[in-house]
């Protein structure tokens, strides 16, 4: 590595420290400040924004400032790092070509930074990094290997190229001149902001951004907390801080794969445990709302790992009830498949408490659908799942817009008050990426059935006014309705109608006022449902 080495590892401690001891363990050579200070990264970096997020302060109660890492030419942070690696090595170095590791971030980091010095760059990537990701690095002219499923199994093919082709190996975070490049954001964050702060939360993959965030502001402010954010099946960070020695997962998550890393650094894990105040671990739909708070604030969409901070925010200030605190979360990439946003806007609404799953048990006979239904009262239904299955119960899947936890637990009790067997599925994993697709298939008591699709303006009461315009002598047999956020609800709803009752059924639908589709004949029902 070049430049002076860091220094040497201090004996283990705990995660926390007083404030009072925090300036003691700060190298006596200073080396991170001055190698922060004189990093390298505005030949390529941009000096990013640091922005009120007003609607998530005005409802946290707290001022919550996003340092926009998400605004860099390649959407992250990874680029300060890897130019100050990459512009501090030798011509001869450079000639070879630099070869790296990176589950994607990086990668474009030091492909951009590559092309900025004019030499190769080969990027070993995990199969399982975002086709964005990729794209990215091959716009920028570097040369993709794909292996493995984590950042830990592309390492270890990188270090097998690195030598069979005398490559120099650019570290993603465990690098004291990468450090030193991300610790820039932290320099940028006290000169943005010259008074109070009471806590920065970085999120933590290898741990090269918390290294140098850290090794900075406890050099010059060592009163502002330093939190590092983890998921919680991607928290190698914080087992190994636990365990006093590094710790290597078998299993990494994948949905935060800036994140997902196996094994932290060996000097990001020595600064990190020295350093760092605290850490929060959070969930996969809190993330999902973080991504959904920021777009509110920003109209930005942030990748998952980008997000992890403003996640951590949320949850810190519900635990430790905290009022008129500044904090600060650094949004950290924004390199985010398209596709993927259908999952983020499905776990975003239960993530922030603002969907309640249930699986509800109903007597099958007439009228208990709908008298299930004038439990909801005013309250908006986001999902309904219903299919007939036996000739005594059915079981229903409902999705409803709730405030808080305790309002789900509520409904849960008025449920089961009214005789309905009642499952509350808003924390179950297989249910909320599973069963609720899977409610329905076919059904021998569905005889007579006639298949219509509506679209129904999105207001209260519209569900009810459905139900009660039908013929007390049909019967629901079919039911799914999916709250999209749009101004138009869409249901599609099978109903047995007595043979003959055609003219009926013809008044019933005429005095809806709703468009419909009659499905009946559709081939897709007759091979799933009918």
């Amino acid at each position: 590595m070049a430049g002076p080495s860091p220094a040497r590892p201090r004996p283990a401690k705990a995660a926390k420290a007083s404030k009072s001891a925090l300036p003691a363990l700060i190298p006596s050579d200073n080396s991170y400040l001055q190698r922060i200070l004189n990093a390298r990264v505005y030949d390529v970096a941009i000096e990013t924004s640091l922005s009120p997020a007003k609607s998530l302060s005005k409802r946290l109660g707290n001022k919550v400032f996003l340092k926009r890492e998400d605004e860099q030419p390649v959407f992250s942070f990874k680029l300060r790092g890897a130019y100050n690696k990459m512009v501090n090595l030798s011509a001869e170095s450079l000639a070879k070509g630099v070869i790296c590791a990176s589950a994607g971030n990086h990668a474009q980091g030091v492909a951009l930074s590559a092309k900025k010095l004019g030499c190769r760059a080969v990027i070993v990537m995990p199969v399982t990094t975002p086709k964005v990701k990729i794209d990215a690095v091959l716009s920028f002219g570097g040369e993709v290997v794909l292996h493995g499923d984590s950042f830990t199994d592309a390492y270890g093919r990188a270090l097998e190229l690195e030598r069979e082709q005398g490559l120099t190996f650019v570290h993603p975070f465990d690098d004291p001149d990468v450090i030193a490049g991300q610790g820039t954001v932290a320099m940028e964050i006290l000169r943005q902001h010259q008074g109070p702060i009471d806590a920065v939360f970085v999120a933590i993959g290898g741990g090269g951004l918390i290294s140098g965030v850290a090794a900075y502001i406890k050099a010059l402010r060592p009163e502002i907390k330093v939190i590092g954010v983890q998921t919680k099946d991607s928290d190698a960070m914080v087992r190994s801080v636990k365990a006093g020695k590094r710790v290597t997962l078998a299993d990494v998550g994948l949905f935060s794969d800036g994140t997902a890393v196996k094994l932290v650094g060996e000097e990001t894990f020595r600064i990190t445990r020295e350093l760092v105040d605290d850490f929060v671990l959070v969930e996969t739909d809190a993330v999902c709302a973080a991504i959904k708070d920021v777009f509110e604030d920003t109209r930005s969409i942030l990748e998952p790992a980008g997000a992890l901070g403003v996640a951590a925010i949320k949850q810190y200030v519900a635990e430790h009830g905290c009022k008129g605190q500044t904090f600060v979360a650094i949004t950290c990439g924004a390199n985010m498949n398209f596709d993927r946003l259908r999952f983020v806007a499905e776990r975003a609404e239960v993530g922030e408490h603002r969907e309640a799953l249930f699986a509800i048990t109903i007597p099958e006979e007439r009228g208990s659908f709908k008298r299930f239904c004038e439990l909801l009262g005013p309250r908006s239904v986001t999902e309904f799942n219903y299919r007939i299955s036996d000739a005594n119960k059915a079981h229903i899947f409902v999705g409803i817009a709730t405030q808080k936890r305790e309002e789900s637990l509520k409904l849960a009790k008025t449920f089961a008050k009214h005789g309905f067997e009642t499952l509350d599925l808003s924390d179950d994993e297989l249910a909320k990426l599973h069963i609720r697709h899977m409610v329905g298939g076919r059904s021998e008591l569905a005889r007579n059935e006639r298949l219509y699709r509506f679209i129904f303006p999105e207001r209260p009461g519209a569900l009810m006014r459905f139900l009660s315009s039908m013929h007390p002598d049909w019967n629901i047999s079919l039911f799914h309705y999916r709250n999209q956020g749009a101004d138009y609800g869409r249901i599609l709803v099978g109903i047995q109608v007595p043979r003959g009752d055609n003219t009926a059924l013809r008044a019933f639908l005429d005095s809806l006022n709703y468009p419909f589709v009659d499905e009946s004949n559709n081939p897709v029902y007759k091979q799933f449902l009918g």
